[in-house]
């Protein structure tokens, strides 16, 4: 069994990594690092995994564990990876925005390879770092990449999504409140979110001409899971388009590609990601659904894991979507 340890799994991508890991055939739990929370259970924190582990936050730090997971804030991977040495065979994968640019990558010593596996699988399977996708980038990427594959984006693509509360962390703010979030809607950072970067970063590998991906994220009244629509100009038939989509996913065991229309509750709890496919005169809509905390976080993650060990790639990760 290979050791693993987590830094920083107070939150709820951490507890969703901690439950993932327990199930896992290949890996146990050594530790989980935190700040804040050291000496407690986790189950104090994470209550659903009562009776599932007894372990407890630590402030002491294994680094000679076989597999990293990095649950911290955004900018914080970088300076605590500054800070610590670990071992030359340890592999660590950041769930943090700090490694998914090249040219931010450029400047850490580390090589990271950003990890979306329907993208580059080949690259995360000998990869040793990997940098976990963001939630929005990764149910946005996925809803573009057969079609940037075949350079067939020729215009500006127009995209809206919409996240539930987890998706902002589990910290207390304004917009986070029940009584504000409940019978609620409203948009936020309107065209300049921050996983726009690492999108045109691999959309911009594959496409030639120019383009522009213009992006409006919505806050859902609900907690978990992503609902994502972009639509753009497309020449061929909707029946072109899906053999497209079919044969570009076709060796991807989490995404899959639906004829019947698609909704939220599909997915969550699984790590998988549905898209269907609407075409109205030369308009191409694409929806993609995904559990932003799963496939968007901690389920992509074991994903690239299992990936990087040469393991199948579905080991602890065939979840149920809560339907009902």
């Amino acid at each position: 069994m290979k050791k693993v340890g987590i830094i920083g799994g107070s939150g709820y991508t951490g507890g969703e990594l901690i439950r993932l890991i327990i199930d896992h055939p290949k890996i146990e739990l050594n530790f989980v690092y935190s700040t804040t929370k050291q000496g407690k259970l986790i189950t104090d924190t994470h209550l659903d995994l009562l009776g599932r582990t007894n372990l407890l936050f630590t402030n002491k730090i294994n680094s000679n564990v076989d597999i990293l997971f990095l649950c911290l804030g955004h900018g914080k991977s970088k300076v605590f990876l500054e800070s610590i040495k670990f071992s030359d065979s340890t592999h660590i994968i950041d769930l943090s925005n700090d490694f998914r640019l090249n040219k931010e990558n450029l400047k850490s010593k580390l090589n990271f390879i950003y990890g979306l596996p329907e993208f580059q699988k080949d690259k995360i399977s000998k990869a040793k770092y990997i940098a976990n996708p963001g939630c929005f980038a990764t149910a946005i990427q996925l809803s573009l990449l057969p079609l940037a594959k075949n350079n067939l984006i020729k215009n500006d693509i127009h995209t809206s999504a919409t996240t539930g509360s987890t998706g902002a962390g589990a910290s207390l703010s304004d917009t986070k409140h029940f009584s504000w979030r409940n019978n609620n809607l409203s948009w936020y950072k309107p065209f300049v979110h921050q996983h726009l970067r690492e999108i045109k970063q691999t959309l911009s590998s594959l496409i030639k001409n120019k383009f522009e991906i213009i992006f409006l994220p919505h806050r859902g009244n609900f907690t978990r899971g992503i609902f994502s629509t972009s639509y753009l100009n497309y020449q061929g038939s909707l029946e072109s388009a899906n053999e497209l989509f079919d044969d570009y996913y076709k060796n991807d065991p989490f995404t899959h590609i639906s004829k019947n229309e698609i909704s939220l509750k599909n997915v969550v709890n699984s790590n998988n990601c549905f898209i269907h496919l609407h075409k109205h005169n030369n308009i191409l809509l694409i929806t993609s659904v995904i559990d932003n905390l799963i496939k968007g976080a901690s389920g992509q993650a074991i994903q690239n894991l299992n990936i990087m060990m040469g393991w199948n790639e579905t080991l602890g990760l065939k979840l149920k979507s809560n339907i009902y």
